[in-house]
């Protein structure tokens, strides 16, 4: 019953109800008094429609954190005359007894309730109201709905401590469920008697009785006629278990598997045994024995095994026992057993720990029930993955996403998951996956975030995300992956390497992204973090990649984002920056960065009034002489006071230095760098530099801007003389040769740059007809 990950196109019922159901308010349901939920008058949906409503709300529930659950969603399908349910799945904390007496009047078929540990004994009799049409019925995991809760009569002190107690009800049975014939109890609590609760059934088909130790099963052979799959997961078995079973010949799937770490087990499995389920279960197409020791060899002798191709027949067998099947089984169960390491074994699908389509049929298998055994065949699927190649690649994927939406609060399975996640999704499997599967990853992923404060999940996680192309891929989940990103960086404690793959992520999210992801991002309190852990390391005198990446990252932010460059000033950035300055002056990725941020903040007017003091003019100038990243430190040092000297003299409120000293300073910076310089910059727009040429204020900004446009048209045409062309670049150049007060050697720059477009432009014509 568990959803699959899919990788085909979602069908159009599947998204209409994913978008009514995320829009309940304006399409099916009006609110009532402004809190409940009701439908339309007019409203008539057959069970095709209402069952996926309901299912796909308890899978929204669970793995959507975006989604709000509706305390009133399921009194809409209270009345039958307008809503049909039929067969719903239900799980977890998501369902209470309220919400199934809420459906109680509905003629169900199907009903399975999964580990739902908030249903009490009100449920059971709730339950009873389907008793005419039920069919197939799971109860796995509901650990109190055998519990009601009993008032002490009369109230003394014992009252007010402890108003409640937990009674377990003892005189419920199936009494009258006369169609039910598929039943999983499993996990059921101790005290229930299994044999008393089951006797009124006149035909059971299927019994799951996982997780329950029952010492006398021989009430099972009532069914021998009727019953064709027993499981008996985990239950501690014996010769009369055996002979019960041994009785049950119409059985065509046996599972008496265990979890061999959960406790220790007084049975063993013998050659006697399996003979006996083979001679007598003659149906038999599918049998678990995971987990189980072997008392005694039943293989046959290693010359025999190993001779000859692979062969599933059962004549070849090379567990002896099976020779007498009459046919290969559909299914063998052999995970965690040394049978499954065996070279002829009589089934077309086994489950087990020697390759991988063994350890993939084991996750599939075990997934919804047993996440104890799912966690380990994951871990061995994650060593497959990262010493070998996979190749089922799909299969893997999907199956492992679908663990981890179904155990979202497994510990076990998100550190698992989330590491074979990181292997499977990278880069050599890229070309094998649509976009629809690595959305699929990057939600489950972001998930294990949000639930798991646990450093290894949040490590696998962040290192799975670099699998990705980023932010494009990341588009989708934009705000929740950046918030989850800033609250693991706002962390009292934090792992190093966490931290740092997370800056990078942080700061490769706002590169390249619209200025109101920017915007939206700068208010959820990006800038004060970046700062906040610069603060930190230069406390420490610590110049690392952390360090680097937050300064590059408020690079990106603030780029053409006046808000995010206000942010940077009031949260105290440029003390910070002289700060850096001082502790670290050799670090040359780190000036640049910084200055590549200064640059971004010098663009907007209203900000520079704060730039304009003496020691920052006089930092801003010394450094146009830094030979730091090449021209980089020094290009952006002159961009600065470009847009300093762009608000002319009467904006020049300080004495020293002088801003004829400065403007000197830069022509000589200007002049000394290689027109040719390979650049470690990204222009999304010109608009910043375009806005310093039709002016007369200042001819050495006028300059500044060319030399930039020129270098950038010379050495990547490609990128760069489409967009100046395209921004209107031209035309303000010819205008400012045009101009008296420009420098003539600005002038001779501005003419070899609308050269460089026209040939530009002239070799790219479209020639073809």
């Amino acid at each position: 019953s568990l959803k699959m990950a899919s990788d085909s196109p979602e069908s159009l019922m599947t998204l209409c109800t994913d978008y009514c159901l995320r829009n309940l308010e304006g399409t099916l349901c009006y609110l009532l008094d402004n809190e409940t939920l009701r439908l339309h008058p007019d409203i008539f949906l057959p069970s095709e429609i209402c069952d996926k409503l309901v299912n796909e709300y308890v899978e929204l529930v669970k793995t959507d954190s975006i989604f709000e659950p509706h305390e009133s969603f399921f009194t809409l399908f209270s009345d039958p005359r307008s809503t049909r349910l039929a067969r719903i799945h239900l799980r977890e904390h998501i369902v209470q007894d309220q919400d199934l007496e809420a459906i109680r009047k509905q003629d169900l078929i199907e009903l399975y309730l999964t580990n739902c540990e908030k249903l009490t004994a009100k449920s059971l009799q709730t339950l009873v109201s389907f008793s005419h049409t039920l069919i197939s019925l799971s109860l796995f995991g509901c650990c109190n709905i055998f519990y009601e809760e009993e008032n002490p009569g009369g109230c003394e002190d014992d009252c007010l401590v402890n108003p409640t107690r937990q009674v377990l009800v003892k005189d419920f049975t199936f009494e009258g469920f006369s169609r039910l014939r598929i039943l999983n109890l499993g996990r059921l609590i101790e005290g229930v008697n299994v044999e008393t609760l089951l006797r009124p059934l006149a035909s059971l088909a299927a019994l799951d009785l996982s997780g329950i130790q029952l010492n006398e099963v021989g009430f099972l052979t009532q069914w021998k006629d009727s019953l064709v799959s027993l499981v008996l997961y985990n239950m501690d078995l014996s010769e009369e278990h055996i002979q019960v079973i041994s009785q049950l010949h119409k059985l065509r799937h046996l599972d008496i598997s265990r979890d061999h770490l959960s406790s220790y087990y007084k049975f063993k499995l013998t050659r006697r045994v399996l003979n006996l389920f083979v001679e007598n279960l003659v149906n038999l197409t599918s049998l678990d024995i995971s987990g189980h020791t072997m008392l005694e060899n039943c293989t046959i002798p290693s010359m025999e095994e190993k001779m000859g191709q692979t062969s599933i027949e059962p004549a070849k067998s090379s567990i002896a026992p099976f020779r007498g099947l009459k046919r290969p089984l559909q299914f063998l169960g052999l995970f965690e057993t040394s049978l499954c390491r065996l070279t002829h074994i009589p089934a077309y699908k086994v489950s087990g720990d020697k390759n991988e389509e063994q350890v993939l049929n084991a996750i599939e298998a075990y997934t919804e029930h047993r996440p104890e055994i799912t966690s380990r065949a994951i871990n061995l699927l994650f060593d497959i993955a990262r010493i070998e190649r996979c190749s089922q690649l799909l299969r893997a994927l999907q199956l492992v996403i679908t663990a981890l939406k179904c155990h979202k609060d497994d510990k076990n399975i998100q550190v698992t998951g989330s590491a074979a996640l990181f292997y499977l999704t990278n880069s050599e499997y890229r070309m094998e996956q649509s976009v629809k599967l690595r959305r699929q990853v990057i939600q489950v992923v972001l998930n294990g975030m949000e639930s798991y404060q646990e450093v290894t999940v949040q490590r696998n996680c962040c290192l799975t995300l670099c699998n990705f192309s980023i932010p494009e891929e990341l588009e989708f989940q934009y705000r929740r992956v950046n918030e989850l990103l800033l609250s693991i960086l706002n962390q009292s404690r934090q792992d190093e390497s966490i931290q740092r793959i997370a800056v990078h992520l942080c700061n490769a999210l706002v590169c390249q992204v619209d200025n109101d992801h920017k915007e939206a991002v700068g208010k959820m309190g990006f800038v004060m973090t970046m700062l906040k852990l610069i603060q930190k390391k230069l406390a420490d005198k610590t110049c690392d990649q952390v360090m680097e990446f937050s300064w590059s990252a408020l690079w990106n932010i603030t780029d053409e984002t006046p808000d995010n460059c206000e942010m940077f000033l009031n949260y105290s950035g440029m003390k910070l920056f002289l700060e850096c300055l001082k502790e670290f002056p050799e670090k040359q990725e780190l000036h640049r960065n910084m200055l590549g941020l200064l640059g971004n903040v010098a663009e907007v007017k209203e900000l520079r009034p704060q730039l304009m003091t003496s020691q920052f003019i006089s930092v801003f100038s010394n450094l146009l002489e830094s030979k730091a990243d090449g021209i980089e430190v020094s290009y952006n040092a002159c961009g600065v006071l470009s847009h300093i000297m762009f608000d002319g003299p009467e904006a020049w409120g300080i004495c020293e230095p002088h801003r004829e000293e400065v403007v000197k300073r830069m022509w000589a910076a200007i002049q000394s760098w290689d027109i040719n310089s390979r650049r470690n910059i990204n222009y999304r727009s010109f608009e910043p530099i375009l806005r310093l040429l039709p002016q007369g204020i200042s001819p050495v900004s006028q300059h500044w801007a060319t030399w930039a446009l020129y270098n950038l048209v010379s050495v990547y045409p490609d990128k760069y003389c489409p967009l100046l062309i395209k921004e209107g670049g031209i035309p303000l150049l010819k205008d400012m040769i045009k101009m008296a007060s420009a420098r003539q050697e600005t002038k001779e720059m501005a003419r070899k740059v609308i050269e460089h477009c026209s040939n530009f432009k002239e070799e790219n014509m479209d020639t073809s007809r």
